[in-house]
């Protein structure tokens, strides 16, 4: 019995041994896993009040029990590591110990934060997306009866050295009145992707393919193609401005086209020509729950630099909760008279509201 209760005694007492341990400048010790540090703050698991982050220069003297990827005086060292003085100690497994001052570490990771951050280096392509969904919907009735539904949708993968962005949009309303002929009201859809590689932390390349179909300007469906090189503007985590430019390859096709008077009946026609692409998007994050988006494009004909294009998106996704949110959108495409067909309009504008439903993985 007494050779039991010794035993329990023993193991009683070596359950603070096998935590890690940090001693503060100002006297108090904290026991627990040591999870991560950049250098700056150092994250402890605690049993008794979970993560709990502390500044690195607020520490005293650091114990671990286990072993830690440690970045220091520009080497990478793992082991168990301990303090003496103003420096840090890894005990490394093969060679002698590696000691530097406190202030040249940049990076602690455990072997589990180590294990994530080597697997995000190699991302399978489900995962890092990040986006959301769109969703607007009303109805009239009584001395006006409309539908309308618009809908949207964004994702984008980010890499380290990469950025994947996949986006479509419709909107859809239709003028039912009693009494009068039925007609659709707009009935347009557009959606695309653009992939960019950064060649340095300020440069990146990038390619892109949209498409278009708007019924109410005739157009069946607009597919452009393009690429350039791309200049990180502004990237830090609250704001990002990309500018961009490069060129562009578009075809067009139109059917259902009423013919001018005093000709009657309809045509059909098809287009093809190569542009100038410049343009930019910037995203801003507004206080702690409002994102705020914009893009614009321009794009003028290289055959007759007098016709051009250009689309701008603006919007802002306001956080209601954790995938739960409130958008804003407006869209504008205009097309000058030499790139659509004559008695159509130049201006497509477009304004949403609704709920956003957002997603990470």
């Amino acid at each position: 019995m007494r050779k039991q209760i010794l035993v329990g005694l023993i193991l009683l007492l070596a359950i603070p041994v096998l935590a890690d341990q940090i001693i503060l400048k100002n006297g108090d010790k904290l026991t627990g896993t040591i999870v991560k540090s950049d250098g700056k703050e150092l994250v402890l698991k605690t049993d008794y009040a979970g993560d709990v982050t502390v500044k690195f220069d607020a520490i005293q003297a650091l114990t671990s029990t286990g072993d830690l990827h440690v970045t220091l005086g520009g080497k990478t060292a793992v082991g168990p590591v301990t303090t003496t003085g103003d420096n840090v100690v890894v005990a490394t497994k093969a060679g002698e110990p590696v000691e530097a001052p406190k202030a040249s570490v940049t990076l602690v990771r455990s072997p589990a934060e180590q294990a994530a951050y080597e697997k995000s280096l190699h991302p399978g392509f489900a995962e890092g997306w990040a986006g959301g969904l769109n969703l607007g919907f009303a109805v009239t009735r009584g001395n006006s009866e409309t539908k309308n539904l618009a809908i949207g949708f964004n994702a984008v993968r980010t890499g380290f050295h990469d950025k994947l962005s996949l986006y479509t949009n419709s909107i859809y309303s239709t003028n039912d009145v009693t009494g009068a002929t039925p007609h659709t009201t707009s009935n347009s859809i557009g959606g695309g992707a653009r992939y960019d590689h950064d060649f340095s932390p300020r440069v990146f390349g990038f390619v892109t393919g949209d498409f278009f179909h708007n019924s109410l300007q005739f157009l069946d469906l607009r597919s452009s193609f393009g690429g350039g090189i791309g200049l990180h503007a502004i990237k830090n985590p609250t704001t990002s401005l990309d500018l961009l430019g490069g060129i562009n390859y578009t075809h067009e096709s139109y059917s259902g086209v009423p013919q001018v008077p005093p000709l009657t009946g309809f045509y059909s026609y098809t287009k093809s020509y190569a542009a100038a692409v410049a343009g930019d998007t910037f995203t801003h994050k507004l206080g702690k729950s409002t994102d705020v988006m914009q893009s614009f494009f321009f794009y003028p004909d290289l055959n007759n630099t007098s016709d051009y294009r250009w689309t701008l998106n603006a919007g802002t996704v306001t956080k209601l909760n954790k995938w739960l949110g409130w958008q804003n959108s407006f869209g504008d495409v205009y097309v000058s008279d030499g790139l659509r067909p004559v008695g159509t309009k130049a201006n497509d504008l477009q304004i949403s509201t609704g709920i956003n439903v957002s997603f990470t993985h």
